[in-house]
């Protein structure tokens, strides 16, 4: 018991090193900008410090992007891949945009899009023009931020699930140690209390691979996210596009397994007068269409708000600050606590949303493959 007591304190020792050093991230990056403003928009002696935008800030972090930032001007430059007809595929690193201030090889970066210009060699992106013909039929399949986030879950889950897998072939019949003893409770957990439960003991099976990953994939991304530094911290479950990919899966499935009960309530429910029929029926098409937007919104919008959050705490350390050294110094204690209570929040919250999406796709599964138990009226 002492030794799980010690382990958590250092867990949470490092995860206060983790969130307490955001506010000091946070600010390199806004003065490595500053200076940047300085240097090529307009003269030094004329230029005039900018306040600081939390709003800015925010977005740039909660938002995909085609590089890794470390601090200041170190960032891990991404692939940047592009297809069109009238050129061709270009592969080349994000870094030959200089931080979004240049365009490379005909293209520039837009509001963390690649449109295509019309110059070809490396110019200002204030002298560009761009080309929008050839944007409009650009293929745009770089390695961004968040897409190399979920390599590096994928890579981990591998690890966990190969590594698990290896050692119950080499200990067979003795109690699970290690890693074993931390994801078998969690396995068994989705099995019987979400999979069993929702789909029933006949059917669950044919399901509980998927489950399984969506469980381990957002509860995996969900604690990476937290951890703010490459190649971690990226807003991967907080993206609207991976939350309703992960939700179209879901649907998809409950449709290609939905049996004839399932679509006979959906088109025509027993016992349901016709002239109410006309009503209902729609609404319950609706309904099967609703399910999954439910399903993407509840991900997408719980794990973008704890980072927004998170990082609202600590910009009150530079709004304060730009008022008043003493008062941002002041500030910085109450914020950091607060961040660090938020990504002791946000542990729980990553759990919790990796279950309930799980045991929402369980639920509409079983809806599917119910069978019909209506006792005929005479």
């Amino acid at each position: 018991m002492a030794k799980k007591i010690n382990i958590f304190k250092q867990f949470l020792i490092i995860s206060a090193f983790f969130f307490g050093s955001l506010p000091v991230i946070a600010d390199e990056h806004i003065e490595n900008h500053q200076n940047h403003d300085a240097a090529h928009d307009t003269p030094a002696a004329e230029h005039k410090q900018e306040k600081f935008n939390a709003g800015k800030l925010i977005i740039e972090h909660i938002t995909d992007s085609h590089d890794w930032h470390i601090a200041g001007n170190i960032s891990i430059p991404l692939p940047i891949i592009v297809y069109s007809k009238d050129r061709g595929m270009d592969i080349f690193l994000s870094n030959k945009f200089e931080h979004g201030h240049k365009t490379y090889s005909g293209y520039m970066i837009q509001n963390n899009h690649i449109v295509a210009v019309n110059e070809m060699e490396s110019v200002d992106i204030h002298n560009a023009t761009i080309n929008t013909a050839v944007t409009e039929n650009l293929w745009d399949i770089s390695i961004t931020k968040n897409v190399s986030a979920m390599l590096v879950s994928i890579m981990i889950m591998l690890w966990m699930f190969i590594s698990v897998a290896k050692s119950y072939t080499k200990n067979q019949g003795k109690a699970p140690k290690g890693m074993q003893s931390l994801l078998e409770p969690l396995i068994i957990f989705v099995r019987d209390d979400i999979a069993k439960s929702a789909i029933g003991e006949k059917k669950y099976k044919k399901y509980l691979p998927f489950l399984l990953t969506v469980f381990f994939f957002i509860w995996i991304n969900n604690l990476l996210g937290l951890i703010p530094f490459a190649p971690f911290g990226a807003n991967v479950t907080g993206n609207v596009a991976i939350a309703l990919t992960l939700a179209a899966m879901v649907f998809i499935i409950t449709v290609v397994s939905a049996n004839k009960n399932y679509w006979r309530h959906i088109i025509a429910m027993p016992g349901v007068p016709i002239g109410v029929l006309v009503l209902l029926t729609p609404i319950e098409i609706f309904g099967m269409f609703l399910k999954p937007f439910v399903l993407m919104i509840r991900l997408f919008a719980n794990m973008l708000a704890g980072h927004i959050i998170a990082l609202s705490f600590f910009s009150l350390i530079f709004i304060f600050g730009e008022m008043n050294v003493g008062l941002g110094f002041g500030v910085s204690i109450l914020s950091i606590a607060f961040t660090v209570f938020m990504g002791m929040l946000e542990l729980l919250v990553a759990f919790l949303q990796a279950y309930v999406f799980t045991l929402l796709a369980a639920m509409y599964f079983g809806s599917a493959v119910e069978e019909h138990h209506h006792e005929e009226a005479h």
